[in-house]
């Protein structure tokens, strides 16, 4: 059966990777003839910004995730003053008036005693005066779910049963003394209001399922199945959070990552799969599921990342990087020849301009700054020179040309190439010489070769 999923992001900070990991579970999901719904969980007004929100869309339309629905909890405040309505009703949400340092004492109390640090429901022990008395003091009540009895075990579509003993569990606050709604009950209504059939979200959530189950009994509503996912941690072991600004996708793409590379890695860390850069969201989809996730945490590793992004990058084709090619005044024969070249060296797609900057130095600053030449590797530069082949040039022109300059010096491996590396590119490294001699051309490379000299 094809299910309606969401993903829920609060619009307090950018989305990152790890917020990644469960929107595309959810996607992967809402494929199989399902429905998406993104859902920005933002009755949190005093940090929910509306630049969070337009972020977290551009974001997932970047990654290629767009959503059927898109809703806003602080646009439904309606449905969930009639939930706590039929909540308190049915005596199932009742007001408290502790303040935050008197329950802190409690616990330390619980705790000094050997006993769980859980609410103890005295207010549920107050009388309307004892009630009305707080309140003429300016207390204003938080209001918390009367948990019923007993464990809740769910099938759970990553790990198998899972049972919540609610029994340990404090009373969840559903309004705070302001008014306002907690996520806790605010999920439950809307997944119910909206047909949410699944709820796929990090591990870190397991508890909170066994609650929102009593809720959705509470309520009246379907119970949704479940999926928690292993979460993404940082290489300390540490989750990943929205003060990893490094690893926000906004941040990302803005360093030049391949929207499938973070695809990629968000999907796979953490699964039976060998981590490898899939060509679109539709195959990343066909191979990992639910079923695939590891018990562990996936560490998030961000030379992995690079290292996807560079395999990304050595497979795209000359059509792919037209505009980039073009800004670089590369276009045609000539642009596919130069991204033949130079994409195998490349991490990320923005590193060619460094390369057609070199290809268009003048030669007199191409060893502008670095080591002058050795007394050996001047002779090799220098019997290069002399040896260069006229014009046109074809696949064995480079070889012949390198074959020549060892007669002439003896030199071989390292000691022949590197000066001529030196002498027609700047570098220690890059490309293949034979393609980039090619490149230059006769003439270039024979200025290349002399200005090494001067």
């Amino acid at each position: 059966m094809a299910d309606t999923v969401r993903f829920a992001p609060s619009p307090t900070g950018k989305l990152h990777i790890g917020n990644v990991r469960t929107a595309l579970y959810n996607w992967f999901e809402a494929g199989k003839g399902g429905r998406f719904i993104l859902r920005f969980d933002d009755t949190d007004t005093g940090r929910s910004e509306q630049r969070y929100a337009d972020q977290i869309t551009a974001d997932m339309a970047w990654l290629g995730i767009m959503p059927d629905l898109v809703v806003r909890q602080s646009d439904r405040l309606g449905l969930y003053d009639a939930a706590a309505d039929r909540l308190r009703d049915a005596g199932l949400l009742y007001p408290c008036f502790e303040t935050p340092e008197e329950l802190e004492r409690k616990r330390v109390r619980q705790r000094a005693r050997g006993l769980p640090p859980i609410y103890d429901r005295a207010a549920l022990a107050l009388g309307t005066d004892e009630k009305a008395a707080l309140e003429a003091e300016g207390r204003r009540p938080h209001w918390r779910f009367k948990l019923p009895d007993g464990p809740r075990t769910f099938a759970d579509r990553c790990r198998e049963s899972l049972t919540v003993n609610l029994g340990a569990l404090s009373d969840p606050v559903l309004i705070r003394e302001d008014g306002s709604y907690l996520y806790t009950l605010t999920s439950v209504v809307d997944d119910a209001d909206l047909g949410v059939t699944l709820v796929v979200r990090g591990e870190d959530h397991v508890t909170n399922t066994g609650v929102q189950i009593a809720l959705f009994e509470a309520l009246g509503a379907p119970v949704p199945a479940f999926a928690h996912h292993n979460l993404l941690t940082r290489t300390d072991g540490e989750p990943l959070s929205k003060r990893d600004n490094p690893l926000s996708i906004r941040a990302l793409a803005a360093a030049g990552f391949e929207p499938m590379a973070v695809a990629s890695l968000g999907a796979l860390t953490g699964t039976s799969h060998p981590v490898a850069p899939a060509a679109d969201l539709a195959a990343l989809a066909s191979t990992v599921s639910l079923g695939d996730m590891s018990r562990g945490p996936a560490m998030f590793d961000p030379a992995e990342l690079e290292r996807l992004n560079a395999a990304i990058v050595h497979a795209l084709p000359v059509a792919a990087i037209e505009r980039e090619l073009a800004e670089q005044g590369l276009a045609g024969p000539e642009a596919a020849a130069f991204w033949e070249t130079v994409q195998g060296n490349l991490t990320f797609r923005h590193e060619l301009g460094g390369w057609a900057e070199r290809l268009a130095q003048a030669p007199d600053t191409v060893m502008a700054g670095a080591d002058p030449l050795s007394a050996e590797d001047r002779a090799v530069v220098a019997a290069a020179a002399e040896a260069l082949p006229a014009e046109p040039w074809d696949d064995a022109t480079f070889g012949a040309w390198t074959k020549a300059v060892r007669a002439e010096t003896g030199a071989k491996g390292k000691a022949l190439f590197m000066p001529l590396r030196r002498a027609l590119t700047g570098t220690a490294s890059g490309p293949e010489l034979g393609p980039w001699l090619h490149l230059l051309g006769r003439q270039r490379a024979l200025d290349r070769l002399s200005a090494a000299l001067n």
